[in-house]
């Protein structure tokens, strides 16, 4: 079930009331339950390979530390790491030619079950197979015991919240808090509903009203020039922030409700002076976990310099690829290496002549724009659905930009936005560009819950009629990142 859909609402109503019924020692047995019917709700199959991978690790993180060699711990990581990766690398070489059967299908022209073909691509998988490996990994490396007891081993790799985007968890974080007796918090609690509140707005009011647009210019790219790439690519740019970071503020205020702290996912991402500072405050737990098991152990920063900068590409072509086989991912990892590449020698050459402990790294207005100028260049490729497509957005970028009036009316046209509907994203993009700002220098939702109640109030029912009258109606959509 997904976070946007009525059966979620009175799914997690139902959990929650009955979690605080049920005694402490029976709480890691209900929630993994509901995490199970959560998961098998969307295809009874899921639960088979979700199963799978949490036994294989928990059984070889235990042999692992119970090993007398470093042979035998190697060996014992390989057995668990090495068949993850491979399902995840069939995953995403062969998920082209699964969708094209799954269209074929829907056409009625294979008469193939839809089952046998769709249960090929359960959801969330690339996130529960990077949270096992990561626990795995830490196991090889001493920095956490090998957990002993299955069954919260088994909730900290299915906890519902989390399981189908992230943020993506590690063990010694988590663990303890799902053994922890957690009394009902009241605190805890209002303050995961509001941030649930504010990730509904996200996805509904902005990303899923700003997807229509882009969707429609993306996918039949070839049909326009001009003016209007640029805006739907700030649009996408906007819409998949929202679409993601609306999942991780619905999924961290969910497990609030059960007093689970989850990471933080995003750090007003957009407000980044500079590449390097925009993935550490984008999908950090992604992020961050590429490079503690994947940048580091190639070396990191403590080789020599073009080593580093080897490392650099390897890790975000590993990260383009882990979004998809598509050659527009690889691109776009590819582009944010380079990117990585020229700030990181840039940066060096710059401290290598200046005295590092009286010059500080200044940041200049300047570089925000063109931090996310760069950005929304490297999502065209995200988004796009082919080379070409996304070739040809670039190359139309200013198409007749000579005539502006013609380039500007044209790019009006192609929208097919009302005035009034324009004004409601622009507004609500306002919104989103003052929270994050606050953001960069407090808790939001904290401190505006110290305010009066006739001052509070008001927002927050203004905020649920806001997602109620303006949220698109009908099917609930799917989260950006639940293909991935």
């Amino acid at each position: 079930m997904l976070f946007n859909s009525v059966s979620f609402g009175i799914f997690i109503i139902i959990v929650w009331i009955l979690y605080y019924l049920v005694p402490h020692k029976y709480r890691w047995i209900f929630l993994l339950a509901a995490s199970y019917v959560f998961y098998m709700n969307l295809h009874i199959g899921y639960g088979i390979l979700l199963f799978a991978a949490t036994a294989l690790t928990y059984l070889l993180a235990r042999r692992l530390e119970a090993a007398q060699t470093d042979a035998a711990k190697k060996r014992c990581l390989l057995g668990g790491v090495l068949p993850l990766v491979l399902i995840l690398l069939f995953y995403k070489t062969a998920s082209p030619v699964i969708e094209r059967l799954n269209l074929l299908i829907d056409a009625g022209r294979l008469s193939i079950q839809p089952l046998t073909v769709r249960i090929l691509l359960p959801a969330g998988v690339s996130f529960y197979f990077f949270q096992s490996m990561g626990y795995l990994i830490d196991v090889y490396r001493g920095k956490i015991k090998a957990e002993r007891h299955f069954g919260y081993y088994a909730l900290f790799v299915s906890f519902f919240p989390q399981l189908l985007a992230g943020p993506i968890g590690r063990a010694d974080s988590l663990l303890p808090q799902y053994k922890k007796k957690r009394p009902f918090d009241y605190a805890s609690a209002t303050y995961g509903l509001k941030l649930m509140t504010w990730g509904y707005f996200k996805k509904l009011v902005i990303a899923d009203v700003f997807a229509g647009i882009v969707n429609k210019i993306y996918d039949n790219a070839h049909a326009y020039v001009g003016l209007v790439f640029l805006i739907v690519t700030v649009m996408f740019a906007i819409e998949i922030y929202c679409d993601f970071s609306g999942y991780s503020d619905i999924a961290i205020g969910c497990a609030k409700l059960f007093g689970i702290d989850l990471m933080t996912n995003f750090k007003s991402p957009y407000f980044s002076f500079s590449i390097k500072e925009f993935w550490s405050r984008w999908h950090i737990s992604l992020s961050s976990w590429f490079r503690d098991y994947v940048y580091i152990p190639l070396g990191g920063n403590r080789v020599p310099r073009w080593r580093n900068y080897l490392n650099l590409l390897l890790t975000f072509l590993v990260s383009g690829f882990w979004h998809g086989s598509s050659l527009t991912y690889l691109l776009w990892g590819g582009i944010h290496g380079i990117l990585q590449i020229i700030e990181t020698f840039i940066s060096t050459s710059y401290y290598k002549e200046k005295n590092k402990e009286s010059v500080k790294r200044q940041k200049r207005w300047w570089q925000l724009p063109l931090t996310f100028t760069l950005l929304c260049f490297t999502w065209i490729f995200f988004r796009a659905n082919t080379i070409e497509d996304a070739i040809w957005v670039i190359s139309r970028l200013f198409w007749n930009l000579s005539d502006f009036g013609s380039y500007l009316q044209t790019a009006i046209i192609c929208l097919g936005v009302s005035p009034a509907a324009a004004m409601g994203m622009i507004l609500s993009v306002l919104v989103l560009a003052v929270y994050d700002f606050a953001a960069l220098k407090c808790d939001v939702i904290a401190a505006f819950s110290k305010q009066k109640c006739f001052i509070r109030w008001p927002v927050y029912v203004l905020f649920l009629v806001v997602i109620v009258l303006f949220a698109p109606k009908g099917v609930a959509t799917e989260f950006i990142y639940f293909q991935f």
